[in-house]
């Protein structure tokens, strides 16, 4: 599925959800979701991380909701599964799409600005090197007796100059090898839209519709 139409489609699910209160089509798309994930074959570690962490707000706001409302089982449900169901879908869409053809399909297909999508994909590209500049920071500040502590403003203010200093480098080589917003643009891999795109994304978007009108009958 197209990157940007796989994305929309996770958003518009995550804000359908959000007003409404069926929690058993919330664990049909949790489920939906988790085998999606099991496509891109994850990690057991990753596995247990997407089961467990979701687990302690939604079982804290189904705890409040019994203790301290008269909503019921039914609300506490529907929280519980709703924090599920933003998580495996979310999880979904970033799972089985790459940053690179995210960015390219936003660019192409809904034409964002190249400059903001290439300064997008490099900032991200840099964020292996950003930690790296901290764990340096961090090391030079010891040997000199300076404790550098994850709260401290000192250690993320030389951080950002480093990292000043390495976007004016990623501006200059983006210049050198030719970048101009302004000029047309010959791409080495092409994301088009294809009807099959246009139909899961309206076809599941129908499907959702009526499974909450059906259970909102009920």
């Amino acid at each position: 599925m197209n990157p940007s139409f796989k994305f929309l489609l996770a958003v518009l699910i995550a804000l359908e959800i959000s007003f409404t209160s069926t929690w058993i089509v919330n664990l049909a798309l949790a489920v939906i979701g988790l085998l999606l994930i099991l496509t891109s074959r994850p990690t057991f570690k990753r596995l247990i991380l997407l089961f467990f962490v979701p687990l302690i707000p939604a079982s804290a706001l189904a705890v409040a909701i019994l203790l301290q409302s008269n909503a019921g089982v039914h609300f506490a449900l529907v929280l519980f599964t709703r924090i599920y169901a933003y998580v495996f879908v979310g999880s979904a869409a970033t799972l089985t799409t790459t940053v690179s053809d995210l960015v390219m399909s936003l660019e192409q297909n809904t034409h964002i600005p190249s400059k903001f999508a290439y300064g997008f994909l490099g900032a991200f590209n840099l964020l292996p090197k950003i930690v790296s500049e901290v764990n340096i920071i961090r090391a030079a500040g010891n040997m000199r007796g300076q404790a550098l502590h994850v709260w401290s403003p000192q250690l993320y203010f030389k951080a950002i100059l480093a990292s000043l200093d390495w976007s004016e480098n990623l501006a200059e080589a983006m210049t050198s090898h030719g970048f101009s917003e302004e000029a047309p643009r010959t791409y080495f891999k092409q994301i088009r839209v294809r009807w099959w795109d246009w139909l899961v994304l309206l076809g599941s978007l129908v499907l959702l519709q009526v499974a909450l009108f059906g259970f909102h009958l009920q």
